[in-house]
């Protein structure tokens, strides 16, 4: 059973000032605590129904058997999947190395839906790294986390200030733009840049001078915008090509 304070203490791992005073965040559902257990992320404590299957864990002292309406009340989710773990962040130790083909720079993506979607479209195609914007949303909220699919444990995110960390860049620098040549013409011959701009208002003015490469995507129809998610894969589906 757990305690009022247990009970605080998950719920409060909700909001992004108590994960980034503790250095800690939450991982639900069967799938992504399985992958979670598997890899090098330090996991503290597991909280799951009796329906669980804990024969993988390594460590069943982190385990706390609880019922149906205690998980409900500490999950995030509107519909709790059996299990719900505790686990610090991992945050690089060094810099990026950015040898990759592209590395894709976030500037003020604001959706957690959008970030866990990019972060996943990353895994998809081996891209290891992405660096972002200091307002780009935290990709250990928990709506982020859950987009992932189990993919933010493949990919090292950076959080940067933008214009510093372009400026000591020496490769070409993509940026998805409506006025930039097509992606269906674009050659990435070497090692680049990717950036993505933020939901609404794309690529920030002080961001613009790195871009030496503008990309779009031709359209046919009314559509104003894509989502940015949508977009990143559809761009990286054919620079990877």
């Amino acid at each position: 059973m757990l305690s009022k304070n247990e009970l605080k203490y998950i719920q409060s791992l909700c909001q992004k000032k108590q994960r980034q005073a503790t250095g800690m965040f939450l991982v639900e559902g069967p799938k992504i605590v399985q992958e979670l257990l598997n890899t090098h992320f330090d996991v503290t404590k597991v909280y799951a129904t009796e329906d669980w299957d804990a024969a993988g864990m390594r460590d069943a002292s982190v385990l706390t058997r609880v019922s149906a309406d205690e998980l409900a009340k500490i999950s995030a989710l509107q519909t709790p999947q059996q299990v719900l773990a505790v686990a610090r962040q991992y945050w690089p130790a060094s810099a990026p190395v950015l040898n990759q083909k592209i590395t894709l720079v976030l500037d003020g993506i604001q959706d957690p839906g959008n970030l866990g979607t990019i972060i996943r479209i990353a895994d998809w195609f081996g891209i290891q790294e992405i660096v972002c914007s200091p307002d780009t949303v935290d990709c250990y909220n928990p709506k982020v986390v859950q987009a992932t699919m189990g993919s933010f444990l493949r990919v090292h995110i950076w959080y940067e200030d933008l214009p510093t960390f372009l400026a000591k860049q020496q490769m070409p620098v993509l940026g998805a733009l409506l006025s930039g040549q097509s992606v269906y013409t674009t050659q990435v011959d070497k090692p680049s840049l990717l950036i993505i701009g933020n939901e609404s208002k794309g690529i920030r003015e002080n961001i613009l001078p790195y871009v030496n490469q503008p990309i779009s995507i031709p359209g046919r129809g009314g559509a104003e915008s894509l989502n940015a998610g949508v977009a990143t894969g559809i761009l990286i589906s054919h620079l990877l090509h």
